[in-house]
């Protein structure tokens, strides 16, 4: 009996020793008031944890190959990173022709970014006291800098959200704004100066409108990249989708990778 005990204790302290797998399928749940669902996401832990963490939310083309690559990066720097599906509970694919979503659909869909980020914040392996930042894709980074961007006490923004990075947003869902700008967030716009989708003078038109309150913002430009200059699988092979030029471009991709670590460590305090 007592052999079968101390095995027992053996065998279930090799379990306890076992970590957690380094990526795994959770749901972020909503629950603003007649608005209710989950949104299923992509947890990868990094090799440490209690770990500052970064969400990140998709494109009009829905979670790509593009996010799970920015999610693999980020754990290997050291991160928590946390990939949402803001699409599958909505019942949508790809929204990036006819159904382009309107002002009220990101309005709707940048509640995911406060769910997930009360969400993060009651996680144990997020540090409490690094917290967290986001990171918005094409049509996912202009509902981004909804939340980034706004002055508005009408909706709650986790307190844990330390900064927004942007890539090739949908400026132009900044209208709704205000004619003067206090961002919330100190906030990265990575941008190329051919794109021809998200072009980069909707953002600079929309920063001309910053006050001289509110968190920096930030706003780069890559020269010579397109729309999607970060997306590896365009490698080689450019492409035409829905009327605009998609091109992966290497330089662009590399500077955008060393402007995100240093955005990130001025949020995190390293």
């Amino acid at each position: 009996m007592r052999f079968k005990a101390r095995l027992l204790a053996i065998v279930v302290a090799i379990l306890w020793a076992v970590p957690a797998p380094a990526q795994q399928a959770v749901r972020v749940k909503i629950d603003t008031p007649g608005y209710e669902f989950d949104l299923p996401a992509q947890l990868y832990l990094p090799a440490k944890t209690p770990a500052p963490a970064v969400a990140i939310f998709h494109g009009c083309g829905g979670v790509g190959a593009n996010n799970t690559r920015m999610a693999e990066l980020l754990k290997g720097w050291g991160y928590v990173a946390l990939l949402v599906d803001s699409f599958t509970s909505r019942g949508l694919k790809d929204v990036c022709g006819r159904n382009w979503p309107s002002q009220a659909d990101a309005e709707k869909r940048a509640i995911d970014i406060d769910a997930t980020g009360a969400w993060l914040d009651a996680q144990p392996y997020v540090d409490p006291h690094l917290r967290t930042a986001f990171m918005g894709y094409s049509y996912g980074g202009g509902v981004g800098l909804l939340r980034a961007l706004s002055a508005r006490t009408d909706i709650r923004v986790p307190s844990g959200w330390r900064a927004a990075i942007l890539v090739y947003p949908d400026c132009g869902l900044g209208e709704t704004l205000g004619a003067e700008l206090r961002p919330r967030l100190p906030t990265m716009f990575a941008m190329g100066e051919l794109d021809d989708w998200t072009p980069a003078a909707a953002c600079q038109k929309m920063m001309a409108r910053r006050s001289r309150e509110g968190a920096p913002l930030r706003l780069v430009i890559y020269p010579g990249a397109y729309h999607a200059f970060n997306a590896v699988t365009l490698r080689n092979r450019p492409m035409t989708y829905m009327g605009h030029h998609l091109e992966y471009k290497e330089a662009a991709d590399r500077a955008a990778w060393a402007e995100m670590v240093v955005a990130l460590r001025r949020a995190f305090g390293g």
